[in-house]
This record gives C-alpha cells, sequence and structure tokens, in this order.
C-alpha cells in the first residue's frame, strides 16, 4: 500500500485513540490499574504511554479491516470480473 493510503488507516486511528485516551482516564486513575492480580507499579505517564499506544493499535487495525471490507470486487480480483454460471 502507499502512503496516502496507509495514512487513511493511521490518522482516523490515531484521532479515535487520542478521544478514547481521553474518555478512559476522565474515570480511571492510572494508579489504580491493575495487571492480572497484581497492581501496575508504573509511573502515570507510563500507563498513559502504553494505554494510548494500545488503544492505537486497536483502532488502527480496527481501520485496516473497514478499509480492506470497503474494496470493491474489481480491486480483489485485479480487475477481472466473473459472470454467473448458467444452470
Amino acid at each position: 500500500m502507499d502512503t496516502q493510503r496507509w495514512m487513511w488507516i493511521a490518522w482516523p486511528a490515531f484521532l479515535a485513540a487520542a478521544v478514547l485516551e481521553m474518555v478512559v482516564f476522565a474515570f480511571v486513575d492510572p494508579m489504580d490499574v491493575h495487571w492480572m492480580v497484581s497492581p501496575l507499579e508504573w509511573s502515570r505517564s507510563a500507563v498513559y504511554t502504553a494505554a494510548f499506544f494500545a488503544f492505537w493499535l486497536v483502532m488502527l487495525l480496527c481501520s485496516l479491516m473497514t478499509r480492506s471490507l470497503a474494496r470493491s470486487a474489481q480491486d480483489l480480483n485485479n480487475g477481472i470480473v466473473s459472470e454467473l454460471l448458467a444452470d
């Protein structure tokens, strides 16, 4: 994929991750975050950073899936359009 198409995927994912980060941490204190059963011993900045990149990865996968599902049959078949078989 060329750079412009990657930006169609990455930029909306970045914006969605930023909004999700603001919403989540408006209600969750990073010092109260636990991993499995033990509390994380990370700084607030480390929790914010790790959460942002996790959110961005999930949103990137969602955007990539949307982009791939939006492709036409002609794009997927390299311009070859098959016709229905007659019974």
